[in-house]
């Protein structure tokens, strides 16, 4: 289920690239989020090896995960990893030499969905594996994705394994079939993706609840409890505002002192750069157009600009480690949905007080290509340091 292009590329090679093996990088702090790509690609492919990472963070939070029985619950190899731990990198790298060279046969426990799903997918992929000689998972998931109805990945299926689904008999008659018997059951097209979802985010809860392990019991629970503080209607915005204009004061307030520090060195450097022009008897013309013009606007430029950004952007990388970021989203989803928007749009504009560029490349976060658009229109309105910084000049 891909909603960027990047995302689409590295799907079109995983489903019609034929790798040898493919390592899924999971997050050990949050593991039944990140399951749900796992089991989107058990669907095309079953060479596949599940690596846990960040499993040092995942203990500093108390969470400790069986991994064994995790791959038994998957069906797949599982090694946890720490990044910074060549040992844990070198476990992952003869993993994947076994799966490559056949040592080890991955056997995924795929989701079954709901009947009426599996019913349709059994008859298209008949179709499919007798038509198109296509392999029994191959076949499958194209069945899958003809019952989604995804234009671009129907094209994509299209254009790398040169079948024709539109125009094929046999394939459209029993679609049609399908079709009637999802509306019987009062399955739409939406109905089916949500319940696809649904399928895999309950197998992703189940599976967690079995492997991962919680040294304080109530770590969980106080980490629900500041969320709901956090994201409640009461509290959420004001929380939010508190801590944005925090940040801004201490930018604001705290740079004027690193500022005024370089304008002073600047200024003495400039000073010796007029004597030493002068000594060496250089043209007027020359010495003013390399020191006024030149040396004065480049360091006026670092001493107004540079202490801000220096501020703010680690002020706001700390709330992002803090997972607040997520939160504010969140909060303003609703007020931004009401102006055709996303709520993530809210990351990039507070973005954009630092830098206008920042907040228009942040935007490559938000999934809608209509939506990214308007973000980056609208994000270059946002007062930024450079422009605040000019109408102090002046």
């Amino acid at each position: 289920m891909s909603n960027s292009e990047e995302e689409e590329i590295a799907r079109d090679y995983i489903c019609f690239g034929n790798p040898d093996c493919t390592v899924i990088v999971v997050d050990a702090t949050c593991l039944e989020r990140n399951l749900n790509l796992v089991f989107q690609t058990m669907e095309i492919t079953n060479n596949i090896i599940v690596c846990v990472n960040l499993l040092d963070e995942a203990k500093k939070k108390k969470i400790h995960i069986d991994l064994n029985k995790l791959s038994n619950e998957l069906g797949v190899p599982v090694v946890g990893t720490t990044a910074r731990k060549k040992k844990t990198l070198d476990k992952l790298m003869a993993t994947i030499q076994q799966v490559c060279t056949g040592e080890i046969r991955p056997v995924p426990k795929k989701i079954t969905y709901h009947k009426v799903i599996e019913n349709g997918l059994s008859k298209l992929s008949i179709v499919l594996e007798n038509d198109f000689s296509l392999s029994p998972d191959l076949a499958r998931w194209v069945a899958l994705k003809i019952m989604d109805g995804e234009e671009k990945i129907l094209q994509s299926i299209e254009d790398n394994l040169s079948i024709d689904l539109l125009n094929h008999e046999s394939l459209q008659h029993v679609k049609s079939i399908v079709r009637n018997e999802l509306h019987e059951n009062s399955i739409t097209e939406n109905n089916l993706k949500d319940l696809i979802v649904t399928n895999i985010m309950h197998n992703s809860e189940t599976i967690c609840g079995k492997v991962c392990y919680y040294e304080d019991e109530n770590y969980s629970k106080r980490d629900q409890k500041i969320d709901k503080i956090l994201t409640s209607k009461k509290f959420g915005i004001p929380i939010m505002i508190l801590f944005l204009g925090i940040i801004f004061w201490l930018t604001i307030i705290g740079a004027n002192y690193p500022s005024q520090a370089l304008f002073s060195l600047f200024g003495w450097i400039q000073e010796k750069l007029f004597w030493i022009a002068n000594f060496l008897h250089c043209p007027e013309w020359l010495s003013s157009m390399l020191i006024s013009g030149v040396y004065q606007t480049l360091t006026w430029i670092v001493a107004v600009m540079l202490p801000p950004m220096a501020i703010f952007f680690p002020l706001f990388t700390i709330l992002e480690d803090l997972g607040y970021l997520p939160r504010i989203a969140f909060n303003m989803d609703g007020f931004f949905k009401k102006c055709c928007c996303t709520g993530k749009q809210m990351i990039t504009m507070c973005m954009g007080f630092g830098c206008n560029a920042a907040g228009c490349v942040g935007c490559r976060i938000i999934d809608s290509p209509r939506e990214r658009l308007i973000a980056i229109l609208t994000n270059n309105f946002v007062p930024c340091n450079r422009k605040i910084s000019f109408f102090d000049c002046y």
